[in-house]
């Protein structure tokens, strides 16, 4: 399991901080005593959670594209863990821009790396990629850390490429250097205080909170939701273990039990039951770019390797995110909520741990 001990005065520098699950991760690691340092762009969204949870950490507001400013960060720091989660992160506006989604998420990569290969101080490093790197076989098993890569549209293409430019970069360079480097390749992951535009929890909650019926696109796409909190303690969970075992690095798949893949219409559902107060949603079919309409991933390798078990079921992920924005457009402390929602997963998260063990 994640230890929090481990963590504790740990040098951490971590790209795209000021984004949906940077902003959950410098909280958790806060708790956990680690030293942050933040490089990525200001937030992308008004409002946003880095900017609610009012965080006291070094961050250099930066582009990841910009090498010499990434490198100058990285030689004033000095990290130790090095968690890289800077992306253009929407498949939506990939189409609208391929060329930036590229430069941020290959490019961005490949800078990240070659700072990584210079730095006398890197012991660990995570690449945060996407369950969307795989080639599109639209089958109902779920795809393995080995199967071929091949995304789809530009957001997952640049990321099967920011896989394939790690993979290079560890054959290459760090197979003869005491750097651990792995990639994580999560689903779709939910929770309080993502603001995007075009993700249907953020989309339900704003539909909500003016008083409207949820607008679903396609509700009959299935895909792995997991609450970010499962999806993060996973990253912590990997960086731990490649930094005390080389071996265990590589590639790992991070998503629910079977039950947590579930179409979005079920997910709305979900999402309309935690919310109450005469919560709907109706079909609102649209035009839009291809998307995968079945994904889900075979996570036996981080269970069977890590022994990593995921917490929170599909119902209690969504109560939990309904709760978070319920309390937002109620104007509450959603500061609170946060720090709250981390210290009931931790304390479910060790349960299920030592329940395990024993």
């Amino acid at each position: 399991m994640t230890n929090p001990s481990f963590w504790k005065n740990k040098r951490v520098f971590i790209t795209g901080h000021t984004g949906f699950k940077g902003a959950w991760l410098c909280k958790i690691l806060e708790l956990f005593g680690a030293r942050i340092y933040g490089y990525a762009l200001e937030p992308a969204t008004q409002p946003n959670l880095f900017s609610l949870c009012d965080f006291d950490i070094e961050s250099f507001i930066r582009d990841i594209r910009d090498f010499d400013a990434l490198q100058r960060a990285m030689n004033i720091v000095e990290p130790e863990i090095v968690i890289h989660m800077a992306a253009q992160p929407l498949v939506l506006d990939s189409y609208k821009d391929p060329k930036y989604t590229y430069e941020v998420n290959v490019m961005g990569a490949v800078n990240l790396l070659e700072c990584v290969r210079g730095s006398d101080s890197v012991r660990a490093v995570l690449n945060v990629t996407t369950d969307k790197v795989y080639l599109d076989l639209n089958r109902e098993e779920g795809y393995q850390e080995d199967e071929r890569l091949n995304g789809y549209d530009p957001y997952s293409n640049s990321k099967s490429c920011s896989e394939l430019v790690t993979s290079c970069f560890i054959n290459s360079f760090f197979k003869r250097k005491d750097i651990a480097v792995s990639t994580a390749r999560s689903g779709n992951v939910i929770g309080g205080g993502d603001f995007s535009a075009n993700r249907i929890i953020p989309d339900c909650a704003r539909a909500l909170a003016r008083g409207e019926r949820i607008s679903v696109r396609n509700p009959f796409s299935i895909r792995p939701y997991q609450h970010v909190l499962d999806t993060l303690f996973a990253y912590l969970l990997i960086v731990e273990k490649q930094y005390e075992d080389k071996s265990v690095a590589g590639a790992y798949n991070i998503g629910p039990d079977a039950d947590g893949c579930a179409t979005t219409g079920d997910l709305a559902n979900y999402f309309c039951a935690a919310w109450g107060d005469g919560a709907s949603w109706e079909h609102t079919p649209t035009d839009l770019p291809h998307e995968s309409a079945l994904l889900t991933l075979d996570c036996s390798k981080i269970k069977r390797a890590l022994g990593w078990e995921p917490v929170w079921d599909i119902k209690e992920a969504t109560a939990a995110s309904a709760q978070w924005y319920k309390l937002f457009y109620g104007n509450e402390d959603t500061k609170a909520e946060t720090m709250k929602q981390i210290k009931a997963f931790a304390a479910r998260y060790l349960d299920k741990s030592m329940t395990k063990a024993v």
